[in-house]
């Protein structure tokens, strides 16, 4: 019976990851990497800011998702940004292979209220590929799949990202086209990838010269194909020492049709020192895969490079 249900969970979650092609987003973007969620952000900062980040999800269960991140983005002039990340994610026999490219603009909607909008394109390359090589026919692994699968998606992300002050508030659409079902069944096999995104909240701080600060945010994502949608509820707490920082907090996801059963909670930690960052995060499994996993790490590490200050405020 124990085998039979950690199938049938590995299976659905294959399943939701096979129609997206995307990486899988978890508490990422709080570690001080805003920009591996929207690209909106791209540019927005003083540095070229890189950032790594290990997902291994599900502790405990053989060949859980394990996501491995590379991002950057830079500062074009003085109101544009670029930016790029390639991934790598695995799910038992199911590889996922990918990368985006993006162009983000920032505009100055009133410099002396510090209210900017920006507007992001992405462009992303992905490939999924099912790999037989360890498929058992005795096991039960089907045995009418003799070679290896697999297929490449282009596709394009687009955003929008609103700021005033300390509030900001981001929505974003994610493979906006369809995806080509020639190497698959196009009866069973969803061909609509798109999802979308909303990340807002607020940054309270006294002043400018305050050490510290609380940011609540929320992070709400639908998928167009099968209805169904996540809720993140965030808090964080970031002290200040100069140009360095820390913080800690907390993040609650759910499914949106099931509010008072939480996916997991996941404290986070971290702190930027000099040009190094260091970020984690735990998340506590608090559904049926309890008596089965120890939870899910992620681990972010990042440095900031070549220092340069725009002339304009809409990149700060």
């Amino acid at each position: 019976m124990k085998k039979i249900i950690m199938t049938l969970m590995c299976m659905s979650f294959l399943l939701m990851k096979g129609q997206e092609l995307t990486i899988p987003q978890l508490s990422q973007y709080l570690s001080d990497n805003p920009f591996l969620m929207s690209p909106t952000y791209a540019g927005i900062g003083n540095y070229v800011k890189v950032r790594m980040n290990g997902v291994t999800q599900w502790v405990g269960i053989k060949d859980a998702p394990d996501t491995q991140t590379l991002s950057a983005d830079v500062r074009l002039g003085n109101r544009s940004g670029i930016g790029m990340v390639i991934y790598n994610d695995s799910n038992g026999e199911t590889k996922q292979r990918g990368g985006k490219v993006s162009f983000a603009h920032h505009l100055t909607m009133d410099k002396y209220d510090d209210q900017y909008f920006s507007f992001a394109l992405s462009f992303n390359l992905n490939q999924i590929r099912f790999d037989i090589e360890n498929f058992d026919p005795e096991a039960g692994d089907d045995p009418a799949i003799t070679n290896d699968r697999s297929s490449s998606n282009p596709n394009f992300d687009i955003g929008v990202l609103y700021r005033r002050n300390g509030f900001y508030l981001s929505v974003n659409a994610a493979n906006i086209l369809n995806k080509q079902l020639e190497k698959f069944d196009p009866i069973f096999e969803p061909n609509t990838l798109r999802n979308y995104s909303v990340y807002s909240g607020y940054k309270f701080r006294k002043s400018r010269r305050a050490d510290f600060e609380i940011e609540p945010s929320v992070f709400f994502q639908y998928f167009e194909n099968d209805g169904r949608s996540i809720t993140d509820v965030n808090t964080k707490f970031k002290w200040y020492d100069f140009l360095d920082y820390y913080y800690a907090g907390l993040t609650y996801r759910f499914l949106n049709d099931q509010l008072g059963s939480p996916l997991y909670i996941a404290p986070i930690i971290g702190l930027k020192k000099g040009d190094f960052y260091f970020g984690y995060s735990y998340q506590v499994i608090v559904n049926e895969l309890l008596g089965y996993s120890s939870g899910t790490h992620v681990v972010t590490l990042g440095i900031d490079l070549f220092q340069g200050i725009s002339n304009c405020s809409c990149t700060y």
